[in-house]
């Protein structure tokens, strides 16, 4: 009798799944892959498992266009991150800055504990990246670890997607819960949003942008900024552009991106720091 689905190993192996000769068995040139979430307010018609789905969806989508034998390992997911800015809101689990650096060290020190050499952070949380920046730098000094840094939120779009698919100001202001994140959710966990509560909350930073100031949430002059400086709601952007089908086709193109930046990880080479071990 053929396994059940639930019982059907994973095409790539997963850390916690293996036991330790298993582990140590791997090729010293396998790829550890790690997805960075998040679990956050995403306002009335999206969960609070937006960007652990988008980020978990995404590497499942990658991994399938990935060649059979492809020497990789998938760390367990960081689902927690670094959320201050929307802690205002019920609901958001957060990381300290401090414990989120100490707690990615961690996993890379693990990772090279283990002989590894690459290790992938793909990231669907735009807090996530400062803590980020900081810990892969400590990695790369202390074991002369190669961490890449993917982002998911600054990829760039299809160039054959329309602009009145995803328009330019669009893109640039609906920075949460907007249409990019629905789109994605509509296509990766349709069950989970509340298509009644679809709405279109401009943002401070739309009003900003249109009265010609140079500071704003992002950009060369931006500000820090709490959730609720954005909007009352803790919410941005036209969720009505979210279509099921948008979210279809950025899954397709982010999946493809993704599963080039593993390939390249995988034959890129770095020495050692000048003074590491």
């Amino acid at each position: 009798m053929s396994p059940s689905p639930a019982h059907t190993p994973p095409a790539f192996p997963r850390w916690q799944d293996l036991t330790t000769p298993e582990l140590a068995e791997l090729p010293e040139a396998s790829v550890a892959v790690m997805v960075l979430g998040a679990i956050e307010q995403h306002g009335a018609h999206l969960p609070l498992s937006t960007d652990l789905d988008i980020g978990e969806g995404l590497l499942a989508a990658a991994l399938a266009r990935l060649q059979a034998g492809f020497p990789l390992v998938q760390l367990p997911t960081l689902a927690v991150g670094a959320s201050d800015e929307h802690l205002s809101f019920p609901g958001t689990l957060s990381l300290s800055p401090e414990l989120a650096i100490a707690t990615l060290e961690a996993h890379g020190d693990a990772v090279a504990r283990a002989g590894f050499q690459r290790l992938v952070w793909l990231n669907s949380h735009g807090g996530n990246k400062a803590v980020m920046d900081l810990a892969a730098l400590r990695l790369r000094r202390r074991h002369g670890l190669l961490v890449v840094k993917v982002h998911t939120m600054r990829m760039p779009l299809p160039d054959d997607l329309p602009e009145a698919a995803l328009p330019a100001e669009e893109l640039r202001h609906g920075l949460h819960g907007g249409a990019l994140e629905t789109a994605l959710m509509r296509h990766l966990a349709p069950h989970k949003v509340r298509l009644a509560h679809l709405d279109h909350p401009i943002s401070r930073g739309q009003a900003m942008a249109e009265e010609g100031q140079l500071l704003g949430p992002e950009g060369e002059a931006a500000f820090a900024w709490l959730a609720e400086d954005l909007h009352p709601e803790g919410v941005v952007g036209n969720a009505h552009l979210g279509s099921a089908e948008l979210g279809a086709r950025l899954t397709d193109h982010y999946a493809s991106r993704i599963a080039r930046i593993l390939e390249e990880t995988r034959a890129m080479r770095l020495e050692r720091p000048h003074g590491g071990p």
